[in-house]
C-alpha cells in the first residue's frame, strides 16, 4: 500500500490495522498512529496480538522491508490472505514527514 493512501485512510478513520514488526526500541522511537506492535519473533511463534478474522486487511511495515516481507510470508502461512506491505516502509514514511506517534 502506498503511504499516501494509508495517510488518507487514517484521516478518514478507515485504515486497515497497521502491523509494525520492528523491535520495541524502534517502535517506541516513533510509529504510524494506531499501529499494532508485533515484532517478527512474536509473529514467528504465533503469539502476536492480531485480528482474529484472517480476512481482515492488514498493512505490514518495518524499517526497510526484509522483516515486513518475512512477516507477510508467515501471516500468509497462518491463513491471513489480505496482507499488504507499506511502500517505502518506515524509513520512507519518516522521510516524507508523515505523522508519527510515540
Amino acid at each position: 500500500m502506498q503511504a499516501k493512501e494509508l495517510v488518507q485512510r487514517l484521516k478518514a478513520k478507515k485504515s486497515p490495522p497497521v502491523v509494525d514488526v520492528r523491535s520495541g526500541a524502534e517502535f517506541e522511537s516513533g510509529h504510524i498512529p494506531g499501529a499494532i506492535h508485533a515484532p517478527g519473533w512474536k509473529i514467528a511463534i504465533n503469539i502476536a496480538q492480531l485480528p482474529k478474522d484472517k480476512s481482515t486487511e492488514l498493512v505490514i511495515t518495518c524499517e526497510h522491508g526484509p522483516r515486513a516481507q518475512m512477516a507477510q510470508g508467515l501471516l500468509s502461512a497462518y491463513g491471513y490472505h489480505n496482507v499488504a506491505l507499506l511502500e517505502g516502509h518506515m524509513s520512507g514514511w519518516r522521510r516524507a514527514g508523515l505523522p508519527l506517534e510515540k
